[in-house]
């Protein structure tokens, strides 16, 4: 791999080490769970009689601090055999994100243990293979560590997972679910991969070359645009953002042949580490963070390797524009105008604010190929960090029907969103006196503002925007969040990608 500013990088570092895991992962539907595991776990329901085999009361095992609500877990060692684990379910209706958060508190109460399992004795209302899916996902998601540069880890990974779906579930239903979880698993977790890499290990032109060894394996195509391709085709906010930069930018463009589907574009923020350039950003935990500012392109290349094994119908083609933001005697500065793809002149008023500049070639070159809908994924703006915290990604968009789809996919991920206006009061605010647009649109509504940029360069074509600052990574362990890079939107675009369907005209 081209590493232009170090030299020091082992040439047998992986920076997607989960393929190799969860693609060797033993993950079965089973009638009777093997005693011979190292855990074996139990969900119980807040109310009513405790499934068979529990050697306690309620009342025992609330003397005992579990009072089967929701995060709860209770490791029981036995004389013999494997440890049993209690995880609570709490006492509403049951859902998959329950029965996800749930199978994630299990993997983490058995992380010693390469070989567990678990058991429903009842799933309610919810499909048999969209509850396999839920738990096959939550025990991987939660037992995802990066460790490719440590030199031991302190868990296990697992390596053999058996589900028990009871109450008449159709087991080779709960084996389609379980089969799809590892899929949309492994897209997550390739995308956390990425985004976990330290910038030095991983530059533009490295991303690049992980995602055509990755289209290679998982059937699609990948196109690299080098610096005198990007001059060539206009990509004047890619180019003024690498212009500080020892590293070369790349514009990875993606492509997926589904038949019988609609046309989806999709564009993705790739800067793989941002400093603010310029406008330098304050040393702080939130600017060591920064090297997974490239977490929209992430989620994207992590969702393409999922489209084929899930037989995703519809022709989806993607735009991941990828460079570094850094300061030097010829960065980009405040006041420049940069001229994107289309000739739209943008005027620089912080170049802290670059990835709606990188995001808007990659909006035009996507306007182009006439798709049905496109949706953007970025990690842009604090504004919706502090507006909607870590665990709930700011959505907004043109076009309700098309926006519903997004919002759908994101219920079914558990991947949380919440529709903002695109207040188009505030678009006067990205006026300039110089250029055609600033990119900044004043110090309020930083993530409408940011959204109304986006949206000068769709051209009326059903979009949506996603943005991912809050969500792309988290602090400590949560469910079925580990800590560190997030992956979210990985599985988000591909449940997208499964259903979608062309807005109507």
């Amino acid at each position: 791999m081209t590493r232009a500013a170090q030299k020091l990088i082992p040439d047998t570092f992986d920076p997607v080490p989960s393929a190799a895991w969860i693609d060797a992962l033993a993950a079965t539907a089973v009638d009777e769970l093997d005693e011979s595991a190292g855990a074996l776990g139990v969900l119980i329901a807040a109310e009513g009689p405790l499934p068979p085999g529990i050697a306690f009361d309620r009342d025992a095992l609330a003397r005992a601090g579990f009072e089967a609500k929701p995060g709860q877990a209770l490791a029981l060692p036995q004389p013999t055999g494997p440890v049993l684990v209690l995880v609570g379910l709490g006492g509403d209706p049951l859902t998959t994100a329950a029965l996800r958060t749930a199978a994630a508190v299990f993997a983490r109460a058995a992380a010693r243990h390469a070989r567990i399992g678990l058991r429903v004795d009842g799933i309610g209302e919810v499909d048999a293979s969209a509850a396999g899916r839920a738990l096959i996902e939550g025990i991987v998601l939660s037992r995802y560590r990066y460790s490719p540069l440590k030199q031991a880890r302190k868990d296990t990974l697992p390596e053999a997972i058996e589900l028990r779906v009871g109450d008449g579930a159709d087991r080779e239903l709960v084996a389609d679910g379980i089969a799809a979880g590892l899929v949309a698993a492994r897209a997550a977790c390739l995308a956390r991969d990425l985004a976990n890499t330290p910038p030095g290990h991983l530059t533009a032109a490295d991303f690049g070359e992980v995602a055509v060894q990755l289209g290679a394996a998982h059937g699609f195509g990948v196109e690299l645009f080098d610096r005198a391709q990007l001059i060539a085709l206009g990509c004047g906010g890619l180019l003024g953002v690498n212009a500080g930069s020892a590293e070369e930018p790349r514009m990875v463009k993606l492509t997926y042949a589904g038949t019988g589907g609609g046309k989806l574009a999709m564009v993705g923020k790739g800067i793989m580490y941002d400093s603010g350039g310029i406008s330098l950003k304050p040393s702080d935990p939130m600017h060591l963070l920064m090297k997974m500012d490239m977490g929209g392109a992430a989620a994207i290349l992590g969702a393409f390797t999922a489209f084929a094994a899930a037989g995703v119908r519809s022709e989806v083609t993607a735009w991941l524009m990828c460079t570094d933001n850094m300061p030097s005697g010829s960065a980009y500065k405040l006041g420049d105008v940069l001229t994107a793809r289309g000739g739209t002149t943008v005027e620089v008023k912080n170049t802290d604010a670059e990835g709606r500049l990188v995001m808007m070639d990659g909006l035009v070159l996507a306007t182009e190929t006439e798709p049905d809908a496109i949706v953007d994924i970025a990690t842009l703006t604090g504004a919706a960090l502090m507006a909607l915290g870590q665990l709930t990604a700011a959505l907004f968009g043109n076009d309700q029907p098309f926006v519903d789809q997004v919002k759908a996919a994101a219920d079914a991920s558990d991947e949380q969103v919440w529709q903002l206006p695109l207040e188009r009061t505030y678009r006067k605010q990205l006026d300039s006196d110089v250029a055609d647009l600033s990119n900044l649109g004043g110090k309020y509504a930083g993530a409408t503002t940011a959204a109304l940029f986006l949206d000068h360069f769709v051209a009326g074509i059903p979009w949506a925007h996603l943005d991912i600052a809050g969500t792309m990574q988290s602090d400590a362990d949560d469910a079925w969040r580990s800590a560190g890079a997030t992956g979210f939107g990985a599985r988000l675009l591909l449940d997208l990608a499964e259903r979608f369907v062309a807005p109507s005209a």
